[in-house]
């Protein structure tokens, strides 16, 4: 510390570039403190900081003989103490979580110790360094708060344990899905509508979730014991019933939970199979190379579908496009909003057919198709459907909501089909071939970075820039924060590490997103690990990304 309070008077009054000089490694009583990034600009993002404690002076040791799953949600605890803790002090930032519990790396358990990483503003009057407002905030204020957030008598042990168990039990009940055959699970009691649309919090007033009895399954939790819900099978199902029932909020619901969720979410007893990936229609976006054959083909002018490219894809095209792109990244199930979803990629009516003969469109709908992804690949599917009943031909489960109340309708639907046959004719009947595996141009990720600067960086969840390229991802829902892009940014950038064709980026992402992913990335506190389906789904849309 005395070494720390030296730089600091030594460059008092300085221009705010002699920051610079407080780079290293810093010795406290109880703790190690280091600043590894130094902002060259009092409006330039924050210092990059850590500190580690050891375990002998945490009294939190136990923690390490807990599950992975455990540590996990312990360090997201820490993380968010130590984040109530820094709002006394709008200098201090660490990378604060949302109602989504990930595997992060703001705080760290490694064999010495805990390990906190965060940023600090540097202060100053203008440009100019003020050193003992520096050394307050470095040696007084801040050693405050890491020694409370790194020790077990500051924090409340009973909230971490309730946190930490929720999320065991939460990866126990995904682990059941597949033994029940089930796609999602959803436990009575939950609250699944959120207070607006730009907010992930509940609304504590909803209508407590239950499940009507022909789809209630029980399931064990470790720590909950047996928890009844809704078990939502594999196959083919619809969410439909009237506008404004429930039914986006029912998908919204599914679809987020791929990942954990706090305790009093409201989610926190909802679960999906985590190879479940959200798609829609998402006019402009690029595509490269995609066979897009099942859903399009006899395009104008003979222009090839097998692989198909484009930088302004139509809603239909880009649509198809994801399933496809999905499919090849290892999704297990797809979920459809038909208000997000292209018209003519979901139902082509029997007017519309007699008026346009079948060899006049291209496009070959889903509805023709979703019986084959299932048959043929063991793909399922969930739509919310108002619009279309000729979904019902080939649903296995119809779940109506009305009120916000789930209603099994499957054999009332069953009967219509039977009472009220279509018309329209089957286009689509030939097998589906599965996606073939595209090669990825490792070598020309390198290059944007080196064109760029090297410049990997994320504002929000809808944007991350490579390079020179910013790339747009307000279409992808399920990424959960905005940490999970840095982290796919820095995966390109290993992958970039070795030049030419990456036969199977899909495998190659897989292999790095082990236990110990964080391991081969910087040592930066504002990562949190995405799955493989976002880092793919990323990359396709990336303009400058070469496939083939």
């Amino acid at each position: 510390m005395q070494l720390l309070e030296a730089k600091l008077h030594k460059i008092d009054r300085h221009n705010y570039r002699s920051y610079s000089s407080m780079r290293g490694e810093y010795h406290f009583v109880d703790f190690d403190f280091f600043i590894d990034t130094v902002q060259s600009d009092p409006f330039a993002p924050a210092s990059r900081v850590r500190a580690r404690r050891a375990w002998s002076l945490t009294d939190l040791e136990w923690l390490r003989e807990k599950s992975t799953d455990y540590q996990r949600a312990a360090r997201d605890f820490i993380a968010r103490f130590f984040a109530d803790l820094s709002q006394q002090d709008n200098a201090v930032l660490i990378d604060m979580p949302g109602q989504t519990i990930l595997d992060r790396t703001s705080v760290v358990f490694d064999e010495e110790g805990i390990e906190l990483r965060f940023r600090i503003n540097m202060p100053a009057d203008g440009r100019t360094i003020i050193a003992k407002k520096t050394l307050n905030l470095l040696t007084f204020y801040l050693p405050k708060m890491i020694r409370r957030a790194t020790i077990a008598r500051e924090l409340p042990m009973d909230e971490l344990q309730r946190h930490c168990e929720a999320v065991e039990d939460q990866v126990a009940l995904r682990s059941q899905l597949k033994q029940h055959k089930l796609l999602a699970f959803v436990a009575d009691g939950s609250l699944l509508p959120r207070i607006a649309g730009n907010s992930d919090l509940p609304l504590t007033d909803a209508i407590p979730f239950l499940s009507p009895d022909n789809l209630a399954v029980e399931l064990e939790a470790p720590h909950k014991g047996k928890i009844r819900g809704m078990g939502i099978p594999e196959g083919i199902t619809l969410i439909v019933g009237g506008g404004f029932h429930g039914k986006s909020t029912l998908l919204s619901a599914i679809e987020r939970s791929v990942y954990d969720h706090v305790p009093g979410d409201g989610r926190e007893y909802v679960v999906t199979n985590d190879a479940a990936a959200k798609i829609r229609a998402e006019d402009g976006r690029c595509v490269h190379n995609v066979d897009l054959s099942p859903y399009i083909s006899n395009l104008p002018m003979g222009k090839d579908t097998t692989a198909f490219s484009s930088q302004n894809a139509s809603g239909s095209t880009s649509q198809a496009s994801w399933l496809q792109e999905s499919i090849e990244s290892g999704a297990e199930a797809l979920l459809i909003d038909e208000d997000t979803s292209a018209s003519n990629f979901m139902i082509r009516d029997e007017r519309m057919q007699a008026l346009i003969c079948k060899e006049d469109e291209p496009i070959t709908p889903l509805v023709d198709r979703i019986a084959l992804l299932r048959d043929q690949h063991n793909i399922s599917v969930m739509l919310v459907m108002g619009g279309s009943g000729d979904y019902l031909d080939v649903a296995d489960t119809v779940i109506q909501m009305h009120n916000y109340d789930a209603v099994d309708v499957t054999e009332k639907a069953r009967a219509v089909v039977a009472s009220h046959p279509t018309r329209r004719k089957q286009e689509g009947t030939e097998v589906i071939v599965h996606p073939r595996t595209r090669q990825i141009n490792r070598s020309a990720l390198q290059s944007m970075l080196e064109e760029g600067k090297f410049r990997i960086q994320v504002k929000d969840k809808t944007s991350l820039r490579f390079g020179r390229e910013y790339i747009d991802l307000k279409a992808l829902e399920q990424i959960a924060h905005s940490s999970q892009l840095l982290a796919i940014g820095y995966l390109w950038f290993q992958l970039a590490q070795t030049k030419g064709w990456e036969k199977n980026p899909t495998r190659a992402f897989a292999n790095m997103l082990h236990d110990n992913w964080a391991d081969m990335m910087p040592k930066y506190g504002e990562m949190a690990k995405p799955r493989v389906i976002e880092v793919m789904a990323v990359l396709n849309r990336m303009r400058k990304a070469e496939f083939k």
